[in-house]
């Protein structure tokens, strides 16, 4: 399993320090995602700083950019990265679509395969294989005269990966990506009963298997030798757990493992603005369904044994909080990261 680390939105320059600290530690990669500041430019100043290091986006939104744009971007990106870039694409929600970005979320898993399956046609025409020519229900694309196509280089297998919850969407991940990134919010009888049984399906519906397909997990991993040292991290993990619990969307776990009536108190805890509440509200148990919280010396082997044979990455989210709150824990986060990429 590759080890990859959670990035947050950050100046150029304190991204690029992070991205030499994380490579120091020995880390896979970085995932950069897409909330309050777009994740280009800051994965920019990380490839510059520690190019060792594999890049992700994890991810960035689809609707609100022509597929095009999106190509171009990834292009140059893997291009200058000399192939250390992932691009990783998701739908976001219809709130954040339709009134945030101002663009349309009608049929969002047709329009997600649709947006999969042209960029993958500028890919091609970008190197030289065919001409442009995408004619989907969204989006149609067939003009690319030699003037306006990117220049060529030698990193142009550029891995397309998407974000997938529901049932349609996975199967659509299946289809068309090369990686599915798994929400944070995930427990393994979710993975092994659902997850990987939709995305099979679309993979076999386009001739392929699983295995063609990389999982990358995000793990809310909380490591600590006592409660003290983990009860930060704990209720960090336990808020990130209510909010995605509390809307419909992700909150059918909740029911899946027998936690009925649970995305209900959690919403309405939220509703009324009581974060406190809405933490209190999930259980140490329910935190390890969902996340990982666990002494230094545990931690890669739980990992480990949670994920091996399932993840092709895994992602840990609170590693630059660990290492910020305790300069030391950066040599612990490095043993574990070592275990982990030799599992």
């Amino acid at each position: 399993m590759e080890f990859d680390v959670k990035t947050r939105a950050d100046s150029w320059d304190n991204i690029a320090q992070m991205a030499r600290d994380m490579e120091g530690l020995g880390a896979s990669g970085l995932l950069f995602t897409e909330a309050g500041q777009t994740p280009w430019m800051m994965m920019t100043a990380a490839a510059m700083a520690a190019p060792a290091l594999d890049l992700s986006t994890g991810i960035a939104v689809a609707f609100p950019r022509s597929p095009m744009v999106t190509a171009q971007i990834a292009w140059e990106l893997a291009g200058n990265t000399k192939g250390k870039f992932r691009l990783g694409l998701g739908s976001q929600v219809k709130p954040h679509i339709e009134r945030r970005y101002g663009v349309a979320f009608d049929k969002p898993a047709m329009r997600m395969r649709d947006y999969m399956l042209a960029v993958r046609a500028c890919f091609t025409a970008f190197r030289g294989e065919a001409r442009l020519e995408h004619d989907g229900p969204f989006y149609k694309l067939n003009l690319l005269t030699p003037h306006w196509a990117p220049a060529r280089h030698d990193f142009e297998d550029i891995k397309l990966d998407m974000s997938a919850v529901n049932p349609l969407m996975l199967k659509v991940a299946g289809e068309v990506a090369d990686g599915v990134h798994v929400h944070p919010m995930h427990s393994i009888p979710y993975i092994e009963k659902r997850l990987i049984p939709q995305v099979s399906e679309g993979a076999a519906k386009a001739g392929r298997s699983l295995e063609d397909i990389d999982l990358i997990i995000p793990v809310l991993a909380v490591p600590g030798d006592t409660p003290e040292e983990r009860a930060a991290l704990e209720r960090e993990a336990k808020a990130a757990i209510g909010f995605y619990g509390s809307t419909p969307v992700y909150a059918f776990q909740f029911d899946d493992l027998g936690y009925e009536g649970k995305r209900q108190e959690l919403a309405e805890k939220l509703r009324a603005g009581d974060r406190d509440g809405m933490i209190d509200l999930v259980s140490d148990e329910m935190l390890n369904q969902f996340g990982l919280s666990a002494r230094w010396d545990d931690m890669a082997d739980q990992l480990i044994a949670r994920y091996k044979g399932v993840a092709s990455r895994v992602v840990m989210y609170f590693a630059l909080q660990s290492i910020a709150a305790n300069p030391a824990n950066h040599d612990k986060w490095a043993e574990i990261a070592r275990a982990v990429r030799a599992a």
